[in-house]
């Protein structure tokens, strides 16, 4: 039995008449940039996500780079950052010049540990960005009272938590902004790069649209020194036809986690723990083992493909190497540790059933 770790044609196959319907609407169009299918999207994720406003940008890096451009974010400032991420969480930060402050995660929830958020703020912090990490939402309560105390801002990456929810609240809609990526691996996929970002501040959202596109809201007429960073009408189109069924591939996601989870708690592998008031969309379906480069060759050998979500910490990448940072042994710890096992909404259950069974004897 083959079992790969993700087949995006399989992703795309049961919306592919759609998917090619709403193509043929762009081409049909004859326009292609920030044209009106942009505007529905925009319309339509924004109120999915319960916010006033979503601007499309052309990635998720860019998204989490222009808000903390547009909240005026720069050198001299300070962002809190998760030490246990993808490099793009730190990476926004390097762009806008101000220096990454990372934060150990909780063992637990391998998300940002938010009693350990205190003790790294400074004169010069600005603002939280936490990651909702493998499609579960971040301890928000504890962070946003935080922020509130020390007058910070809170801008979420939402990258891999299209749909998850805290307090009952979508991701994307807990913060003062939201980065999202719709690389075509994630929940909302496009069929290339694409991201967004929403919020609920009337003014950020206005300095984002500029900022997007050239720093010109009026044509030929340049406000400020933006960039080209647009969701194009064809992603968005793409967009606007999966986010119809986001709902209903979450949460056959959770069911397949679900079974993991129960087939899985009888073995040494440490499982997330999701915090009763979060739901999460399992974007990842990560575990934990010591043994875990023999556990992937094992499992490779029985035809079950894995990732590695992520190899080698930020702290320790060759981008970073010119800075000098403080011990993270949690993060070393887990990212020597992590695997993460095929999850995408066209398993069955027969799939998952099989994947445990192969974890079962390589620890038997």
């Amino acid at each position: 039995m083959q079992i790969e770790f993700l087949n995006l044609g399989r992703v795309n196959a049961e919306y592919d008449s759609a998917i090619r319907e709403s193509i043929d609407r762009v081409l049909r169009s004859g326009y292609y940039i920030l044209g009106e299918e942009t505007a529905a999207f925009e319309r339509e994720f924004a109120r999915y996500c319960g916010v006033t406003h979503c601007i499309g940008v052309a990635n998720g890096l860019d998204a989490l780079h222009l808000i903390l451009r547009g909240y005026g974010i720069a050198p001299g400032d300070e962002v809190i950052v998760p030490a246990n991420t993808f490099i793009a969480t730190w990476l926004a930060v390097s762009l806008v010049g101000a220096r990454i402050v990372p934060v150990e995660p909780d063992p637990s929830t391998w998300n940002i540990a938010p009693e350990r958020i205190e003790e790294a703020i400074t004169s010069r912090t600005r603002a939280i960005m936490p990651v909702h990490l493998y499609g579960a939402p971040a301890d928000m309560d504890a962070i946003l009272d935080i922020a509130r105390r020390h007058r910070l801002r809170v801008i979420e990456d939402a990258a891999q938590a299209h749909g998850a929810r805290y307090g009952g609240l979508r991701a994307g809609s807990l913060g003062d902004a939201a980065g999202f990526s719709f690389y075509p691996g994630k929940n909302l996929g496009a069929l290339g790069d694409g991201g967004a970002i929403t919020t609920n501040d009337d003014e950020l959202a206005e300095r984002l649209r500029k900022l997007r596109n050239y720093g010109s809201s009026i044509k030929y007429q340049h406000e400020v020194a933006g960039v080209n960073s647009r969701l194009d009408e064809m992603q968005s189109a793409v967009l606007r036809v999966k986010l119809q069924h986001l709902d209903a591939d979450n949460a056959r996601r959770a069911a397949l986690a679900a079974a993991y989870r129960e087939a899985l708690a009888e073995t040494p592998l440490e499982l997330i723990r999701v915090p009763e008031q979060a739901q999460s969309v399992w974007h990842l379906f990560a575990v934990r083992t010591p043994r875990r480069d023999a556990l992937r060759d094992y499992l490779a050998s029985r035809g079950v493909g894995t990732q590695i979500h992520y190899p080698v910490p930020c702290h320790r990448q060759a981008a970073f190497a010119d800075q000098a940072w403080s011990a993270l042994p949690v993060t070393e710890l887990l990212q020597s540790e992590i695997l993460s096992l095929p999850m995408a909404p066209y398993l069955s259950a027969d799939d998952v059933a099989y994947v445990a069974a192969q974890v079962k004897a390589f620890f038997a």
